[in-house]
């Protein structure tokens, strides 16, 4: 792994334009990615609203830079900011539901913020903005803050694993009475892994806003952020670390191959979703674990 950063981080001086976009939208849906798995994979919170903190986190960008002059690189960390307080305020009402309830009321989150941002003026409305600050950035920036950020979001999921919270939501996730007998605070738990996720998933949402230059209420509220994430996860590995890694190189790769055909991209990723819940239920990287016993990140839930 040290390896392919290393690599990573040399990528724009011998690679073209069009490779160093492909791993920095790579870079982005991986962070995105590992973000949810901590939820879904590690927590049991299997959330359909994390374009919440999305829409957030670019929102948050596109004011402070183009209304208050905040620098970029400023704005980003901010962006996770508000993102991890929005999700520290709405954790009350969310935690107290369960399962299929909490990801149907995430969801509502999302359209609600949807609605209002479309019906304020401050926001441009439903027509959006520019973030017209991002213009002085370039491409080789944007890829070495991409980097950063995915390499930030891996060493943050790992040491949250790791550490005493990582084993009390891995206990939660199994059996949640179980370890709340066995003295784990099971809400606590759930509830820093919700604020960590938030927190990584403004942070690359502000940095991938910055790269379109656009913001609109309706694409960055929309729930097909959070269909490709679900689906990068599912198709690289619930509950590993390698399975976002994984999942976020196919997917790039697929939007790339069928650009030019976007209804039969959605169908070969639906497509490829259910073969992969059929024929490998812990995904490619469990898959490959079986297989061959590799196992570059050794924590992993189930």
């Amino acid at each position: 792994m040290i390896l392919c950063v290393a690599v990573s981080a040399t990528l724009p001086f011998w690679a073209s334009r069009y490779w160093s976009l492909l791993f920095l939208m790579f870079f982005l849906y991986l962070a995105l990615a590992q973000a949810w798995n901590l939820l879904g994979g590690y927590s049991g919170l299997v959330s359909l609203g994390q374009q919440s903190f999305i829409g957030l986190g670019g929102y948050t960008v596109a004011v402070l830079s183009v209304y208050y002059g905040v620098p970029i690189w400023f704005c980003l960390p901010i962006a996770g900011v508000v993102a991890g307080m929005f999700g520290l305020v709405i954790s009350g009402p969310l935690f107290r539901m369960r399962g299929e309830y909490f990801a149907v009321a995430s969801w509502i989150v999302s359209e609600s913020l949807s609605i209002l941002f479309s019906n304020w003026a401050y926001v441009g409305y439903g027509s959006g903005m520019f973030i017209k600050p991002a213009y002085s950035l370039s491409l080789t920036q944007m890829y070495y803050a991409g980097l950063c950020v995915a390499v930030a979001a891996v060493i943050t999921v790992c040491g949250v694993l790791t550490s005493k919270t990582g084993l009390g939501l891995m206990a939660a996730c199994d059996n949640e009475t179980a370890a709340g007998i066995a003295g784990v605070d099971v809400t606590r738990c759930r509830l820093y892994s919700f604020l960590v996720s938030a927190l990584l998933t403004g942070v690359a949402a502000g940095l991938l806003y910055s790269y379109q230059v656009f913001i609109q209420p309706y694409k960055a509220f929309g729930i097909e952020w959070t269909v490709r994430i679900v689906f990068i996860v599912v198709i690289g590995g619930i509950g590993s670390i390698e399975g976002p890694i994984i999942g976020a190189a196919i997917l790039v790769c697929l939007q790339q191959y069928f650009s030019d055909y976007p209804s039969a991209g959605l169908l070969l990723m639906g497509l490829t979703a259910m073969l992969c819940m059929l024929l490998a239920p812990r995904g490619i990287a469990g898959l490959i674990r079986e297989k061959t016993g590799l196992e570059l990140f050794p924590i992993r839930y189930g």
